[in-house]
């Protein structure tokens, strides 16, 4: 309350016949008036409206189980309780599923002050995957869902995990729909930022995001087999759950808290770290990951005041502009000892540059990748080529 009030009423403007739509509505412990606010709403709705009453589970996962576990309909969609969904959302993301015969419909997202993802808004498309699209950087729960293939699968919300268990979920999902539609070009989600700040995604220690790490790039390294579709989608873990705990946040880190950081990214790095998954990011993202893969706190300060200033690093043209090195701090410093390929820019970073030359650039970056999987260790060659 009073998120919730707009989120019903929002519901309630569904253009979707209300005979085609139940709410299940889960309880978890609040004590601001929820629960008999749902009660009321459970009176008057023109649909079908079920409330659930419950101690606090501690998190989302439970409470969306619970809801699952009675949903009757051949779609669910999971609605926060401080977001809203626009008027036509339901209506049109049911629609799309239908018509592509697809088991995933993403809504387009709007944020009112919040930043929502954006990448995957580009144009509506009717059939895709995971592989195929930048879906991957949305992995929130917010999406229609083909009920039918959770029951095939007996997916559920892992409720170990205080957050990350929707990336889990929904990526699960990607990697076993039967096709994934796009619905851009209509706001379907509002996405809500709370005046107080308390959302889960940005309250608790820093060892949950671990473990949301952990997890995705298991289920991912479960799922897919080793190779570029593997490293594709492991960017996402490294990008945006992992990297923020070596970016400004670090630099105000007791030195035990760094300490431990680096004990929990390692065996992550360990295992899933390579040339690959390194090259699909930007080139200072790559090197700060890489700074932590081998252990050089000393050098990742200098380079996250260097990003979080804002500094353009000076680019370094070779091979008559077909190579593009990006120089950040510590390039071919000889008392850091970096590797040059970690400041190469691929193509798409590389182009922002003037006098680059993309022709042939791509056959001299293969060229150098081939190279640098020669000079690995075996177990970094087996992961690089696979």
């Amino acid at each position: 309350m009073p998120y919730l009030v707009e989120c019903l009423a929002s519901v309630e403007r569904q253009t979707l016949d209300p005979a085609r739509m139940e709410v299940i509505a889960v309880d978890d412990g609040s004590t601001d008036g929820t629960g008999e606010y749902l009660e009321e709403f459970a009176a008057r709705a023109a649909m079908q409206v079920t409330v659930v009453r419950q101690e606090n589970s501690g998190g989302p996962s439970g409470p969306r189980n619970v809801g699952l576990a009675k949903a009757a309909g051949r779609y669910v969609f999971f609605l926060d309780a401080d977001d809203r969904l626009g008027d036509e959302a339901l209506e049109r993301m049911v629609a799309m599923a239908d018509e592509n015969g697809t088991d995933v419909v993403l809504g387009k997202v709007e944020g009112i002050n919040r930043k929502p993802p954006q990448s995957m808004w580009g144009r509506t498309v009717g059939r895709t995957d995971v592989f195929s699209s930048n879906i991957k950087f949305t992995l929130s729960a917010q999406k229609l869902f083909r009920r039918a293939l959770l029951e095939r699968h007996g997916m559920r919300f892992d409720e170990s995990l205080w957050t990350g268990e929707d990336a889990l979920f929904t990526m699960e999902a990607y990697l076993r729909a039967d096709g994934v539609s796009v619905v851009a070009d209509y706001p379907c989600y509002y996405l809500v930022g709370r005046e107080d700040g308390k959302h889960v995604t940005k309250s608790g220690s820093y060892t949950l995001r671990f473990d949301s790490a952990r997890a995705l790039m298991n289920l991912i390294a479960e799922m897919v087999p080793a190779g570029p579709r593997r490293d594709s989608l492991m960017v996402r873990p490294f990008k945006v759950t992992l990297l923020p705990q070596f970016g400004p946040k670090f630099l105000k880190d007791t030195d035990d808290v760094r300490e431990h950081k680096l004990e929990l990214a390692k065996p992550l790095m360990d295992a899933h770290w390579n040339p690959e998954v390194a090259r699909r990011l930007k080139v200072h993202e790559r090197l700060q990951l890489h700074l932590v893969a081998v252990g050089r706190t000393d050098l990742l300060a200098d380079v996250v005041r260097f990003v979080q200033a804002k500094k353009q690093p000076v680019p370094v043209l070779e091979k008559r502009g077909t190579q593009v090195y990006l120089g950040y701090p510590h390039f071919r410093s000889k008392a850091a000892g970096l590797p040059d390929w970690i400041y190469l820019a691929e193509p798409r970073e590389a182009r922002g540059v003037e006098g680059y030359r993309e022709e042939a650039a791509n056959t001299l970056v293969r060229r150098a990748l081939r190279k640098l999987r020669r000079s690995l260790p075996t177990r970094e060659v087996k992961a690089a080529a696979a």
